[in-house]
């Protein structure tokens, strides 16, 4: 008997899993805007050097020289037509004098037009999306293990209210050190509430319905970054738009109280009567009051006995290094999360660089999440996790790469490739997740998943300080988000393939070199990946149709979570 039998006695699929699951939703469409908000509150427009009054001829573009430079003295002879004739180039030339001019056309205001992040100061727009970077990394380690110390409810409120109060604040920053601190904490909010929200998605549904219920909240955030394609068309100065996805996470934090502590959790921290109300609180709103009543204390313990026995044992990081194969598959691993999201963020953190509407490129990236998924599904489960993982981020890194050789002016052309380089990192994202919970044994999943996710962090920090390169060589960015993960596809050689094996359960069973030889004639037991456990063991399907849909429902989730979590 487990904690899932009990939920599926008191409505697995009832009308509370989907209310809970919907108020987690909202939230998560609204959060999922703030990783991607430096595309349109840090846009860059054209611009060029202002003169001392504003108001003469000698302050138009063609007078003043280039958006950096301007020249020393004003250049009177330029407004007759014979001006054509004076050697421009031996005109000396300075910094900008008296600020730029912006043209106001696509954005009425962003954070570069307001605090002249050009020219010499231009590095400081991509080192604001690397504090939040590091926001959403320290967020991950704070609040991952206060929630393991004063619940998942308690905390996802908190991060509610910070997101909104924080948020909120940040449109109100006088200055670009303040924006930059706010922005930390922001990332750290954002990183605390996905965490939290997933536990207490998934640990209020039991087994045979997570897919389910993982799959709809995992969708939240490919809608979310659709959403913030029109929200931020709408509104083009960034302080409002900050407020417009900020504030509503007041709202949220106002509903989050009405929100079930996990009874799992209540119960691990010696707390069954309050877990044996929740449970109660979650019958009588199914619909099964009278079986709520049946729930005892003594049926909960029986019911919690095994995950209260596995809690007593602790395992560290250090485990993941500790012997060869682990050690191993660790460094492997380290090298694609760290390396896959190190070229999927500096692809989509800077979208005006493809020269077409960076509204419709957003829409574009968000929307092809969706059939991408369904590749990787039916990918994975035939070729192998493997051939998968290592031929989409090799196929990514060339379409990346081949882009940064491809003429600024064939703009179709450059945004195809980059959407389609796009989906196949999402695709890639899918792949090593899956494959980091079945390399992993069962006492070190849960370890294991956390230090890619946090490698991951890493990644996504470092790609926006990547563009500082461009100053020297415009594509040499691009190159280097094309080289890393192609070098990253072949360190997949070095992992043994998955697909249809036993899942380890001990460092034993990956030390053994006859673990992953042979295949198994039982589908994998993801039953036993610690919070995404979305199919029971003895789950059978009979249909290669059923069969795939089953696994694209569950590696969106997976990906999604391997995003924010």
């Amino acid at each position: 008997m487990s904690f899932s039998d009990l939920l599926d006695d008191i409505g697995g699929q009832g009308r509370f899993q989907f209310i809970n699951t919907i108020l987690l939703i909202i939230p998560g469409i609204i959060m999922a805007s703030h990783p991607l908000l430096q595309n349109f509150s840090a846009a860059v427009p054209d611009h060029h050097c202002q003169t001392a009054d504003n108001t003469l001829p000698g302050s138009s573009w063609n007078f003043t020289s280039s958006d950096c430079l301007q020249f020393s003295k004003p250049q009177w002879h330029l407004t007759f037509e014979n001006g054509s004739f004076f050697n421009i180039s031996e005109t000396q030339k300075i910094p900008c004098q008296h600020g730029w001019s912006y043209d106001r056309t696509e954005f009425s205001e962003t954070i570069v037009t307001e605090w002249n992040l050009v020219c010499d100061l231009r590095h400081l727009r991509q080192m604001s999306q690397s504090i939040y970077m590091g926001g959403v990394l320290f967020g991950a380690l704070i609040f991952g293990s206060l929630s393991d110390k004063f619940g998942r409810r308690t905390i996802l409120t908190w991060s509610y209210l910070q997101v909104g109060v924080v948020g909120t604040c940040t449109s109100f920053s006088p200055s670009f050190e303040i924006f930059c601190i706010l922005r930390f904490l922001t990332g750290m909010a954002v990183s605390g509430a996905v965490l939290n929200a997933v536990c207490l998605n998934v640990e209020w549904v039991p087994i045979r319905s997570r897919t389910i219920f993982g799959t709809l909240y995992a969708f939240s955030f490919s809608i979310g970054q659709m959403v913030l394609a029109g929200v931020a068309y709408t509104i083009r100065d960034w302080r409002k738009l900050q407020l417009a996805v900020s504030c509503p996470m007041l709202l949220c934090f106002m509903y989050s109280w009405w929100l079930p502590e996990s009874a799992r959790w209540l119960t691990l921290k010696n707390k069954p009567d309050q877990a044996l109300r929740q449970i109660k609180k979650v019958a009588r709103i199914n619909g099964l009051a009278n079986k709520g009543k049946l729930v005892t204390l003594e049926v909960l313990k029986r019911h919690m006995q095994k995950e209260v026995e596995s809690s007593k044992v602790i395992y560290t990081i250090y485990d993941l290094f500790r012997t060869p194969m682990m050690r191993r598959i660790t460094l492997c691993l380290m090298t694609l999360w760290c390396c896959n999201s190190f070229a999927f963020y500096g692809l989509i953190m800077d979208l005006q660089k493809f020269g077409v509407s960076v509204f419709l490129v957003q829409l574009i990236f968000a929307a092809i999440d969706f059939p991408v998924k369904l590749f990787a599904s039916a990918s994975l489960m035939y070729l192998g996790r493997r051939r998968t993982l290592g031929g989409c981020m090799l196929l990514a890194g060339i379409m990346i790469i081949s882009n940064a050789f491809i003429s600024y002016d064939m703009k179709a052309l450059r945004t195809s490739l980059a959407v389609l380089g796009k989906g196949l990192f999402g695709a890639a994202f899918t792949g090593v997740y899956i494959f980091t919970g079945e390399l992993y044994p069962t006492v070190l999943r849960q370890t294991g998943m956390g230090f890619g996710s946090t490698l991951a962090r890493v990644g996504s920090m470092t790609a926006p300080l990547i563009r500082m390169f461009e100053d020297h060589l415009p594509s040499l960015p691009g190159i280097i988000y094309g080289a890393v993960p192609i070098i990253a596809a072949f360190v997949v050689i070095f992992l043994p393939e998955t697909l249809n094996m036993p899942l380890p359960e001990t460092i034993d069973d990956v030390e053994n070199p006859n673990l992953f030889k042979g295949y198994s004639q039982n589908i994998i037991q993801y039953s036993q990946i610690p919070i995404l456990d979305y199919c029971s063991s003895d789950f059978k399907i009979q249909n290669n149709f059923c069969f795939m849909t089953a696994f694209y429902l569950h590696f969106v989730g997976t990906y999604i979570l391997s995003q924010c979590v």
